[in-house]
């Protein structure tokens, strides 16, 4: 959660009554259905406005991909704006800017999504461009050839001139060592260079079918409108065989692993990655609601230990950040980010011990209950804040659907946060802020370099 999220997050808590969170987190009416082809549809009813987000979630991305054919869920979502069946390459777009629509789309490791924001009488036209090139993209060549010159540039601009993201995509293939995970979701640029259209029109006719997809629609509409609609414009599209997916599982203790890294960055800095179970894959998912509290634990603000004690007490780190991502498809990681603080003379060597420090007390000593509700309180307001938009609530939802968790956890995740203990935060820590889980990058500035 960046500054901003934070301070809104404490301005909503501090506004609010617990009562009132307690309506605010109410379930919203929620329905789905499932098409003859295998097209799964959830609609949540929110009647605050006369708008609609309508999102489409493909099962797949850059975790469903080999080596040698990285980027090709990221280059297909690029290609599926360049025409179909009965438009041209960027039409779609353009009738959508016309109705004022806002649309967009997106790629991760577990899953690519297209989505329109649009008033509730429109909701017509967004079913019948998506269902359009679902079912008749066209992947012209020469678009392909321009496109892929767009992709590498974006790959330049966004990572390999970017020494901090270029520092965690190299990480972050050193940390998933077994699974998926290690590949970027643009691709490695190799891959990009001899990338083809043939090889996107199988990857789109592989995993682009109505059986591997889901259809969230969130806002002024009802289930009969919705489901009216749905069969209307995606009913007719066959379902197809989808390839297997097995979820992505990774060595549960692959053993220290250190990386060196000299880029054209100001300072040094450092990366402690820990291989943890996400909500799909802890035996408990206590566990995974309990990782999420240690984050916000150590990182939830100015009161949050990491820039409490290493920050403002010892001096010790410029800045520092945890996060963990528990709503992946497979086995997830828990991330701790720092700078020394160089004007004190501190280095890389004294910030992986103060780290330890913090992690070591978390071992030892299970947090207070006081701590613990102001941290818990915190990542609530946080939820009940960002789930007050229409668009983050269907996002919340393909999420979860899209890495093989339900919806319905969304108006259960409240009562399993509320549930984590003192000694579940205990038990998380030591069993998982391990040596033997640990990745570590030490991120220099290149003319620290000594070849």
């Amino acid at each position: 959660m960046n500054a901003i999220a934070r301070h809104a997050a404490g301005l909503l808590f501090g506004a609010l009554s617990l009562p009132m969170l307690a309506v605010a987190a109410d379930p919203q009416p929620t329905h789905e259905f499932t098409l003859d082809n295998g097209l799964k549809v959830i609609v949540r009813e929110d009647h605050r406005a006369p708008v609609v987000v309508s999102q489409l979630w493909y099962k797949v991305g850059s975790s469903y991909e080999t080596p040698g054919q990285t980027g090709l869920s990221h280059a297909l979502e690029h290609m599926m704006f360049k025409g179909s069946r009965k438009l041209g390459p960027g039409e779609a777009s353009r009738i959508l800017r016309e109705l004022g629509a806002e649309e967009n789309a997106f790629t991760s490791d577990d899953y690519t999504a297209y989505y329109q924001v649009l008033a509730r009488d429109r909701l017509p036209v967004a079913f019948e461009l998506e269902a359009d090139r679902l079912a008749s993209l066209r992947l012209p060549a020469d678009e392909f050839a321009r496109e892929i010159e767009v992709i590498k540039e974006e790959r330049r601009l966004r990572t390999d001139d970017k020494p901090n993201s270029l520092a965690y995509e190299r990480f972050k293939a050193m940390a998933f060592p077994a699974s998926g995970y290690h590949t970027p979701t643009i691709g490695w640029m190799a891959d990009l260079e001899r990338m083809t259209v043939e090889e996107l029109r199988a990857w789109y006719e592989s995993w682009y079918a109505p059986n591997n997809a889901t259809l969230v629609v969130v806002g002024d509409v009802t289930e009969k409108d919705v489901k009216a609609l749905a069969q209307r414009y995606f009913g007719d599209i066959p379902r197809r065989q989808v390839p297997p997916a097995k979820i992505p599982r990774e060595l549960s203790e692959p053993g220290e692993r250190l990386i060196t890294l000299h880029l054209k960055t100001q300072l040094p800095s450092l990366l402690f990655g820990f291989n943890v179970p996400s909500l799909t894959t802890a035996g408990n998912p206590r566990e995974a609601h309990a990782l999420r509290l240690i984050a916000s634990l150590l990182d939830g603000g100015y009161s949050a230990r990491l820039p409490s004690r290493l920050e403002r007490s010892e001096e010790l780190v410029s800045g520092t950040s945890a996060w963990y991502d528990a709503s992946t498809r497979g086995d997830s990681l828990f991330v701790l980010s720092a700078t020394p603080n160089v004007q004190k003379g501190k280095t890389l060597a004294d910030v992986e011990a103060g780290l330890w420090r913090e992690l070591e007390d978390l071992k030892k000593n299970s947090p207070s209950a006081a701590e613990l509700e102001r941290v818990r309180a915190q990542v609530i307001a946080g939820l009940v804040y960002e789930r007050d938009s229409i668009t983050s609530q269907a996002t919340a939802i393909g999420e979860l659907e899209s890495v093989g968790l339900s919806w319905r956890l969304i108006d259960e995740e409240l009562d399993a946060l509320k549930a984590v203990t003192p000694a579940d935060i205990q038990a998380a820590a030591r069993t998982y802020f391990t040596r033997s889980r640990l990745s570590v990058a030490h991120i220099l500035p290149e003319e620290a370099r000594h070849d």
